[in-house]
């Protein structure tokens, strides 16, 4: 346990602000925790870039590793769960948070945050889902498990080419759904496209402030990753027995909206959190990712870096530049 690795590091400078680091430390220095997992991967999400950013809302004391994903293999374990040799997924929870994460070639995590890697799927592949991935996979979940299927319509991604909308157009154009792409990128289309969407929107489309408790009944499902004055404007889009689900504030905490779409037309809010999300329930999300919701352009939407590039992408992504998944390989 005297070993060294690389990692990034976050530090408080002299000026209030905070600098990135790739740095050495110790596996002895980790904290304390079940297992022992040498990262092969990890994945860069807008959390991470908060994290590395010095917002105390997501982490509340540095020098800090941030990286709410890692994928890897099991060196030790004090778990009769996990075994040397084992090949493992770890998002969630408080990896990367408080916890030191998955931007260092150690991680030490309790056994309960841990999930095996499917055998259709490999460890490369899961960090290219990450987080990202694992939430649009549990609001495509949420979608099926309210009844919707292709013959009922459209379904809207807003979003769509952040991490969690393009993973979740893939999925849906892999089972068959027609997919409306809502995009603020005037140069998206191409991308979009080639992920499945059938037809893309500008965000202005989605930005409706005519006061209206209802609009034109346009989407028969909708995966929302913005919130505010967008997610309203969905909710009041789309058609009767519809289900919206919400992932993502970026456009603001607060709903400005009315009961009536509830109310005269069924439509369903789900709330979706992939944080708590219960751990005996993960590993079956993850096998429907690996398995039958596998977007055949999983690698069009993947963009892969190295350590050292982190402390560019997470300025990149912080602008709302970002384009689909950062998968960073951890050597």
């Amino acid at each position: 346990m005297d070993k060294t690795f690389q990692c990034l590091l976050v530090s408080s400078n002299e000026t209030g602000g905070y600098d990135t680091t790739i740095s050495t430390k110790q596996v002895i220095d980790l904290p304390a925790g079940d297992v022992l997992i040498r990262v092969h991967y990890s994945s860069l999400n807008y959390k991470d870039a908060l994290s590395a950013s010095g917002n105390k809302g997501v982490t509340r004391s540095y020098p800090h590793t941030p990286g709410i994903d890692a994928a890897g293999v099991v060196e030790a374990s004090h778990s009769t769960g996990w075994q040397p040799g084992d090949e493992v997924i770890v998002t969630g929870f408080d990896l990367g948070m408080n916890t030191s994460g998955g931007f260092a070639q150690y991680i030490r995590a309790p056994a309960n945050w841990i999930v095996r890697r499917p055998e259709s799927l490999t460890l490369r592949e899961s960090m290219i889902y990450g987080t990202a991935g694992f939430t649009a996979g549990l609001s495509v979940a949420a979608l099926l498990k309210n009844g919707l299927t292709p013959d009922h319509g459209t379904v809207l991604v807003t979003g769509a080419t952040g991490g969690v909308g393009s993973v979740a157009v893939g999925i849906l154009h892999r089972l068959g759904f027609a997919v409306t792409a809502m995009s603020g990128k005037a140069t998206a289309h191409d991308f979009l496209t080639s992920l499945g969407a059938t037809d893309i929107i500008p965000r202005s489309d989605m930005d409706d402030t005519s006061g209206k408790a209802l609009l034109k009944s346009r989407f028969a499902g909708a995966i929302d990753t913005v919130g505010g004055n967008v997610l309203a404007t969905v909710i009041k889009s789309t058609e009767y027995g519809g289900t919206v689900t919400c992932c993502g504030n970026v456009n603001g905490g607060d709903l400005p909206l009315s009961v009536f779409p509830f109310i005269l037309r069924g439509v369903q809010l789900v709330g979706i959190d992939s944080v708590q999300f219960p751990i005996d329930q993960r590993a079956a999300v993850w096998e429907r990712l690996a398995n039958d919701w596998k977007p055949a352009a999983l690698e069009l939407m993947t963009h892969e870096i190295g350590l050292a590039a982190l402390p560019e992408a997470i300025q990149t992504i912080l602008k709302g530049q970002m384009q689909g998944r950062t998968l960073v390989r951890i050597d």
